[in-house]
């Protein structure tokens, strides 16, 4: 695989996609919605077929019996009981579904994986994402590499937790997608200052803020979303007033506390299958509620329940 290519091409979309003055760079990281249904389940569970199987997914389930949905579920539910001990917890269920919504980030990894891993050890050293991306480098390409390679080689060490140098599929994740990862936010916002802050100060200016989103060019008129760019930085991005943004508030415009959607699923899966008000899920508590999980987050069917391998 030519790595070095895809790397200039993905330069080149950069450059060509900020040289549009009307059009504006989104920096702002957003869960997305479980689904874009209403929850209401006492018109049904649609809202949680989505959630968690997606629309095409959730026709598989259309196909099995309740027999054969509440054996397989049952294989699902020891799965979720991540310390074995015969219960899934409301953290247990969050952490189940925030890891199906990253499915389609798994899959990309799984794509890029075999490239990187060079030996077939089933991990991937630094070396060896190093050697296939930054193989023999020309030096007059009009790119700095070098730069590239320490940034890499940094956000690298931050995703590699146990700091051996070699990444495990959960770190080689983090690595790719680290927006995903709470460990990785202070990577995210640094890089993002990195590229924002022209001056090299620390903080993000106004005209630097404007200046990410907006590549002016005088023959056009400013168009309306700038100004309101504008606002947005002067009544809420700059929280203390001095005229910039520091790694904080840097942190909180394009990493934002948004609502927990995977939470709430949770609670709301406990709440209603909970019948002894304990606060956790037997398996026979959750079997009794088999058509509410199958509908919910809490399983994919579209890949544990249908692919009879597993089971």
């Amino acid at each position: 695989m030519e790595i070095r290519p895809l790397l200039m091409c993905f330069a080149l979309c950069v450059v060509y996609a900020t040289s549009k003055p009307t059009e504006k760079k989104e920096r702002i990281h957003h869960d997305a919605p479980l689904s874009s249904r209403e929850h209401d389940d006492a018109q049904g569970f649609d809202y949680d077929h989505d959630a968690f199987l997606g629309q095409k997914e959730a026709k598989s389930f259309d196909d099995l019996s309740p027999e054969e949905s509440k054996r397989r579920l049952g294989v699902i539910v020891e799965k979720i009981d991540g310390d074995s001990d015969g219960f899934v917890t409301e953290v247990e269920l969050r952490a189940w579904i925030k890891k199906a919504q990253k499915k389609y980030i798994y899959e990309n990894v799984d794509r890029q994986w075999k490239d990187f891993d060079v030996n077939n050890d089933g991990m991937i050293s630094w070396e060896e994402y190093r050697n296939v991306t930054y193989d023999d480098p020309e030096p007059d390409d009009g790119y700095n590499y070098q730069h590239m390679m320490a940034r890499d080689e940094r956000r690298f060490k931050m995703a590699d937790q146990n700091r051996d140098q070699i990444a495990n599929k959960e770190e080689f994740t983090a690595f790719l997608h680290p927006e995903e990862y709470d460990h990785m936010k202070d990577i995210v916002v640094l890089e993002t200052m990195e590229d924002i802050d022209k001056n090299g100060d620390g903080f993000i200016d106004l005209n630097e803020y404007i200046g990410d989103m907006y590549n002016h060019e005088d023959e056009m008129e400013e168009p309306d979303w700038v100004a309101t760019e504008r606002e947005q930085f002067s009544e809420f991005r700059d929280k203390n007033k001095d005229g910039k943004m520091d790694r904080e508030e840097t942190m909180d415009w394009i990493l934002p506390s948004d609502y927990d959607h995977a939470e709430a699923e949770a609670k709301h899966l406990v709440y209603e299958s909970d019948s002894n008000k304990d606060g956790k899920l037997s398996k026979e508590e959750i079997l009794n509620k088999y058509d509410l999980f199958v509908g919910s987050q809490a399983t994919d069917f579209g890949e544990a329940l249908v692919r009879h391998d597993e089971f």
